[in-house]
């Protein structure tokens, strides 16, 4: 089945198709690829965006540091977001979150103080989905690290909780999970943790004007994610999936509407991979964040034979996604 690279791949082609259509309105980009959006890699390579660079950066620090813990991990994820953002192919319009806090995390300053603390956009959970795909974690690894890595860079609770769920949707997925039972189970976390505080792995990264407790800070990520799932309910109840899929569940800028839309687009046909990308792709918000997220989820489910064999020469960083995969499939 290969779902550790039909996830990862899926990541990239979704970031590269969504690529051109980022920034564009909904009508625009109809007019150029029909209401199913670009179903085709454009270019040799397919160039991809920041999101995919970043994925990659979490991915292969989470195989190079030598435990899955707080201490092992940030000076290995540190590394490797300061050698993406001095690369010269960091040229993708990064987020600008993403590069001040990098910028700070350069000046060599604790990470906690290098975050950008009021930030939850989606740069929190577009490069998680390595985390969700690593075997061999306790749940506190990967939860911890899902949050952790969103942490470094992006400190809203809303930013944690929804790198989290993302982290957990893809886990859930390559582990057999049907689509059909996603929603509920990730609804479900949102209840159970609400109020746990991963201290461990966050430190006293809570600590803002009038917020009297760790519990009470993570609470608003939570409560945040919970209602953008059930956004996402209400769209697929709905039955009219047609048009752009932002104005149902949010445009993806931020950290839980990047979840939230990417799982709507998924959802809604779930056995079509290639139709989930393009809708993705089709949307008048974070097109490339949206279509990537929308696009793990279904190589998670599917494996690498959800795609088209021929875009596997022709993705950007195929060497590096398939070393990555094959070392967890």
């Amino acid at each position: 089945m290969r779902a550790a690279t039909g996830s990862l791949l899926g990541l990239a082609y979704g970031d590269s198709l969504g690529k051109p259509t980022e920034f564009q309105e909904y009508a625009t980009i109809v007019a150029r690829y029909g209401p199913g959006g670009p179903r085709q890699l454009v270019g040799e390579p397919a160039l991809v965006t920041d999101d995919t660079q970043m994925a990659l950066a979490v991915g292969e620090a989470l195989r190079e540091a030598t435990s899955i813990t707080p201490g092992s991990l940030e000076p290995v994820l540190r590394r490797r977001f300061l050698e993406w953002a001095a690369s010269p192919e960091n040229d993708r319009a990064p987020g600008m979150t993403c590069l001040r806090a990098i910028g700070n995390l350069a000046d060599g300053r604790p990470w906690a103080r290098a975050t950008q603390a009021d930030s939850k956009g989606c740069g929190a959970n577009m490069r998680v989905t390595p985390v969700g795909l690593m075997p061999g974690l306790t749940d506190d690894q990967r939860a911890g690290a899902a949050q952790f890595q969103a942490a470094l860079t992006h400190g809203h609770p809303t930013g944690l909780a929804a790198s989290e769920l993302t982290a957990y949707a893809v886990f859930w997925l390559r582990g057999g999970l049907a689509p059909s039972g996603l929603l509920a189970a990730l609804r479900e976390r949102c209840a159970e943790q609400r109020k746990v505080y991963r201290g461990d792995w966050l430190g006293e990264l809570w600590h803002r004007p009038a917020v009297t407790s760790p519990e009470e800070f993570i609470a608003r990520g939570w409560d945040e994610c919970a209602a953008a799932l059930d956004r996402v309910a209400e769209a697929l109840a709905g039955g009219d999936h047609t048009g752009d899929p932002c104005l149902r569940t949010g445009a993806g800028w931020i950290a839980e509407e990047a979840l939230a839309t990417a799982l709507y687009v998924y959802l809604v046909s779930p056995d079509e991979p290639v139709a989930v990308l393009g809708r993705g792709a089709a949307s008048s918000g974070d097109s490339d964040s949206i279509a990537c997220l929308a696009g793990a989820f279904a190589g998670a489910a599917l494996g690498l034979a959800a795609w088209p064999a021929d875009w596997q020469t022709q993705i950007e960083y195929a060497d590096r996604l398939f070393r990555l995969g094959r070392a967890w499939d």
